[in-house]
């Protein structure tokens, strides 16, 4: 387990100095002075001559990239220009709601999700299948931003159940987490289903059947275990995507997390803010996929062992 764990983030170095690099060179692609972004246009030249000295802005390029990747390496992600907060503190202030909303949709959709595939494989074409992929035709057909918009006419203005946006109690996170996780509820439905099928008419199955055991235990205790590595792919694809792009559903929900602040980070034009978040969240997915590797191997032990 630890070589496996140690080979995999060593190759994650590339992909993360790769991702270190194109950050960097936004602040070089993106229209505009990035000085005169930061002052705005009443300041005078002395002042937007110190700070071009203060941010490395007259060094050569190889220069400023050391000063940059060095104070990453520290922690410094820089200042954002319209908090005029360090942007990791920024960042730690809103990437835990990030994370609350994330798990809440994660564990809503694998929950209905399997549930739903495994009890659709169990009566294959009955009325219960039929009806199971109709929903997630439904859920993959249509974006997230529409099922948001519906959710809030539905509950929020015409029934009044739930708030329609905002960060507070739980009633705040039930709206964003279902629109989050509903794409997720029909991929997981699927998958779950169709690996159900193949693992159901299994030799291993039928011996369980043959022994007297329940049809709870076959399913629960044989069948699923068996047939979780296509689900596990699902979980932790879709939950690496959720910790580092659900800038649509914070957006319409004013979830104050980390995907809300890259967006107005944009569109303020405040460039470290939003080197220092894609840099962040390229981390974070990275993260996630180490750490679905590891579960592979837990769930299958025999991943890896050609290569350990």
């Amino acid at each position: 387990m630890l070589p496996m764990l140690a080979r995999r983030l060593l190759l994650s170095i590339p992909t993360l100095f790769g991702v270190l690099v194109v950050v960097f060179l936004l602040l070089y692609v993106a229209p505009g002075d990035p000085v005169q972004a930061m002052v705005g246009e009443r300041a005078d030249a002395a002042t937007m001559t110190r700070l071009r000295a203060e941010l490395h802005l007259d060094d050569p390029l190889p220069t400023q990239f050391a000063h940059y990747a060095g104070g990453i390496l520290r922690g410094d992600f820089g200042r954002s220009y319209i908090t005029n907060r360090p942007i990791i503190d920024d960042i730690a202030e809103r990437f835990p709601r990030t994370v609350l909303l994330a798990t809440a949709a994660m564990l809503l959709a694998t929950l209905t999700g399997v549930t739903i595939g495994v009890l659709a494989a169990v009566r294959p074409n009955g009325w219960f299948d039929r009806v199971a992929l109709a929903i997630t035709y439904v859920g993959i057909s249509f974006p997230v931003y529409w099922i948001g918009l519906l959710l809030i006419v539905i509950f929020a203005v015409t029934l009044r159940w739930l708030p329609a946006s905002g960060y507070g109690s739980w009633k705040f996170l039930v709206l964003p987490a279902l629109a989050l996780g509903s794409r997720s509820i029909a991929y997981l439905a699927r998958v779950s289903r169709s690996a159900m099928l193949e693992v159901l008419g299994a030799d291993f199955v039928r011996t369980a059947r043959a022994k007297g055991l329940t049809e709870f235990r076959v399913i629960t205790g044989h069948a699923l275990r068996n047939a979780l590595m296509p689900v596990v792919t699902v979980i932790g694809l879709d939950f690496g995507a959720y910790l580092t792009g659900s800038i649509l559903t914070e957006t319409i929900f004013s979830w104050p997390g980390i995907g809300r602040y890259v967006v107005m980070a944009i569109s303020r034009r405040d460039l470290p803010a939003v080197q220092g978040s894609v840099l962040f969240l390229s981390v974070v997915f990275v993260a996630v996929n180490v750490v679905t590797d590891v579960v592979y191997r837990r769930v299958d032990p025999r991943v890896g062992t050609a290569t350990t």
